[in-house]
């Protein structure tokens, strides 16, 4: 039997209180403590990119021929991570999934957070961040023009497009419950804020209608960015002749792998937030097994495309390309990353056959946390280590970080949290007037099913 998507039958007045209420509240000891080490892991950020651009990315450990690392990585895999917010706000919305109701603003969220740390990368890579606009294709009157024909400059495109529409796509989920705030505040400051950002929403009929319309539509525009995005991040490297790069299977295989990571990092947020505020009731274990099925099936369209990579390096007869993955990854330089991907994001993502696993909170956090391990590190994989051996044996080198990037990294997934906990106590972070309706739909066909079984 499935569980309940909500469990109990609280009034409306009652879960308003519940998920409304979280806003302003002082945190908890644990909180505070999160809050201290986010705040500090995002100072050691501001600290080593001041230090990139004073001094140069040479600072970085980028060599000839490894151009590409950290940076990169960490670009692709925070712009992964922000995909299944997106899938879970717009595509199951258009296939009318209730389910997502408890978890669509927290992925939100994350993904609008995740996209803001991927941009940081680009930027820096750039080695002179001022010159950012010259990654869009604008008519130049310095005759300096972008190379339209690379990927790169629609890299920028496609991700200020993404960004843009899920701003738009959370911040009007959230006007509903703004202007319940607005309405309910205990003070004329928040009154005067909440009720800026309403934008006088007064709650009336045609309000509701022109609301729901414009919901669909930005759920329409979003569903193809999810596809869009990362595809265009994948053509940087299809296009590339490097061994390993050069692939047609690499577009649906980038999507796969980033909904595969976006839905372990909604898990990871969404595990502690459940246990943090008590809502085991409003984010059930339905949810939880629902996404780790999600997680289950896109994990092994990764796992397909791991066989399918090394099946087209044999049957090419490509000789740098069966280097590439019969000797460099398994057995080159830095080839336990190639053996902890394989770890976390084939083995791991087994476990959720069991209904079980599926369910049991612990053991989906720590699943969760091993994947995004994992896909960090088949980012890792595809980038270094192609890199540092590629058709000439007599340009072969290694590639080892330094303090700064891995200083960066961490300084990205602290400043990440400090933004999730930051929206925690100062937004709702479950959409109160969808859960309210979605009480009322239930309640609805419980009275249908009790008034047959009566008849």
């Amino acid at each position: 039997m499935a569980h309940p998507i909500l469990i109990g039958r609280p009034t409306d007045a009652e879960l308003g209180e519940r998920l409304l209420g979280t806003t302003w509240r002082p945190g908890g000891r644990g909180w505070r403590v999160a809050f201290a080490v986010s705040g500090a892991f995002t100072v050691l950020l501001a600290v080593c990119v001041t230090y990139t651009v004073t001094t140069g990315i040479g600072v970085w450990g980028n060599m000839i021929p490894v151009a590409w690392a950290f940076g990169i990585i960490n670009f692709v895999w925070w712009i992964g991570i922000g995909h299944a917010g997106t899938f879970i706000s717009a595509i199951l919305h258009l296939f009318e999934q209730r389910w997502r109701t408890s978890i669509n603003r927290l992925a939100e969220a994350m993904t609008l957070f995740a996209v803001i740390q991927a941009a940081l990368f680009p930027l820096l890579h750039l080695g002179r961040p001022w010159f950012a606009y010259w990654l869009f294709p604008y008519p130049s009157q310095m005759q300096v023009w972008p190379q339209v024909k690379s990927a790169l400059p629609w890299d920028a495109a496609a991700v200020t497009t993404y960004f843009t529409v899920s701003l738009l796509f959370w911040y009007l989920g959230l006007i509903p419950d703004l202007a319940a705030l607005r309405d309910g505040a205990p003070t004329r400051r928040r009154r005067i804020i909440y009720g800026l950002f309403a934008l006088g929403w007064n709650g009336r009929s045609s309000t509701w209608r022109h609301y729901r319309t414009a919901y669909l539509i930005l759920a329409g525009l979003a569903t193809p960015l999810v596809v869009s995005v990362h595809s265009v991040v994948s053509s940087d490297f299809a296009i590339g002749l490097t061994p390993g790069w050069h692939s047609t299977i690499f577009p649906p295989f980038f999507v796969a792998g980033a909904i595969f990571s976006g839905f372990a990092m909604v898990l990871t947020l969404v595990i502690p937030t459940r246990a943090v505020f008590r809502l085991h009731d409003v984010i059930t274990d339905r949810h939880l097994d629902n996404c780790a099925k999600l997680t289950l099936v896109t994990g092994l369209v990764v796992a397909y495309g791991y066989i399918i990579e090394f099946f087209i390096a044999w049957y090419s007869g490509d000789l740098a390309e069966m280097q590439q993955f019969y000797q460099a990854r398994p057995f080159g330089p830095g080839n336990a990353v190639f053996w902890i991907m394989l770890g976390c994001n084939l083995v791991v993502p087994q476990l959720f056959w069991s209904r079980r696993v599926r369910t049991s909170p612990l053991l989906l956090f720590a699943a969760s946390l091993l994947i995004n391990v994992g896909m960090w590190s088949e980012r890792f994989v595809i980038i270094v280590m192609s890199l540092q051996r590629e058709f000439l044996p007599s340009k072969w080198a290694g590639y080892a970080p330094t303090w700064v990037d891995l200083g960066i990294l961490s300084g990205t997934i602290g400043f990440f949290t400090l933004l999730f906990l930051c929206f925690l106590r100062v937004l709702p972070f479950i959409a109160a007037h969808e859960m309210k309706e979605l009480r009322h739909q239930l309640a609805e066909e419980h009275g249908e099913r009790a008034e047959a079984h009566h008849g």
